[in-house]
């Protein structure tokens, strides 16, 4: 009988279901893992975007993690928004303490309409606490130039940054290239070569793209494959998502359809 893979994602909660946490749930559940899920972070948002952040406390959720790990430990973790740098220093401590591997860190720093979801110290902890924990990170270009202090305007600025956050610690470092025109294509440093995945680019404003590609991510690493092939997976996944994506709200971006 195949064991049951579980998944873990500790993030932000999207009260209109289209990413975050009820995302991250959404997409373990269709590839068929058993999703468990710790708000590190409450957001005020809609359609239209976020108007307001909060924290969970680092106490509160130190707390989560420890009851629930303490039972249940999964194949593989998530971290999304995480906002402070209490929470940050949290999550990292939390993860050596019961020696948690599989860790998959989309770096959420800022939303889509503009609102600042991790504080500067919370970038600071990140690279130095939870990045080197961590299999994979999977930045847009935005968020590579964060976290790298590089300016990427084309491809061998990537290479550079992507130099530059693999120092960091990780094994891997995928660049969404969501930001850039033409082809959607991810870069994934830190294998034995550079690999590049492309799909065409959807017509659309879309929301919750990265939470669904970095929660796919780690359900594939959880199951036994390849970060190479990991990766390949739910890149291939999120495309045929958004091909079914709609709009659900009054604001013009598009949400995933599960």
């Amino acid at each position: 009988m195949q064991s049951l893979i579980k998944v873990l994602t500790i993030a932000g909660s999207d009260p209109s279901g289209g990413a975050g946490i009820q995302v991250d749930l959404k997409t373990f559940q269709t590839l068929g893992a058993y999703g468990m899920a710790i708000p590190a972070a409450l957001t005020i948002q809609n359609s239209r975007g976020v108007t307001g952040v909060e924290p969970v406390s680092s106490k509160i959720l130190t707390q989560q993690i420890t009851v629930l790990c303490s039972d249940i430990k999964p194949h593989a973790i998530k971290t999304g928004m995480l906002l402070s740098r209490q929470n940050v220093d949290a999550t990292a401590n939390a993860i050596r303490t019961f020696k948690m591997g599989n860790l998959v860190i989309d770096p959420v720093i800022r939303s889509s309409s503009g609102a600042m979801l991790l504080e500067p110290a919370g970038v600071v902890s990140l690279k130095k606490n939870l990045i080197p924990l961590s299999m994979i990170i999977t930045p847009n270009i935005p968020e590579a130039e964060v976290l790298s202090g590089l300016k990427i305007t084309n491809n061998q600025d990537m290479d550079y940054a992507a130099g530059k956050l693999l120092d960091l610690g990780p094994s891997y470092v995928l660049i969404k290239g969501g930001h850039r025109s033409g082809a959607a294509v991810d870069t994934l440093y830190g294998g034995k070569t550079v690999l590049s995945f492309s799909t065409p680019r959807r017509p659309g404003d879309f929301h919750g793209t990265g939470c669904v590609l970095s929660s796919a991510i780690a359900v594939f690493i959880a199951e036994g494959y390849p970060v190479e092939k990991a990766v390949e997976k739910a890149k291939q996944f999120v495309d045929r998502m958004l091909k079914k994506a709609k709009r659900v709200g009054k604001g013009r971006t598009k949400y995933f359809q599960f």
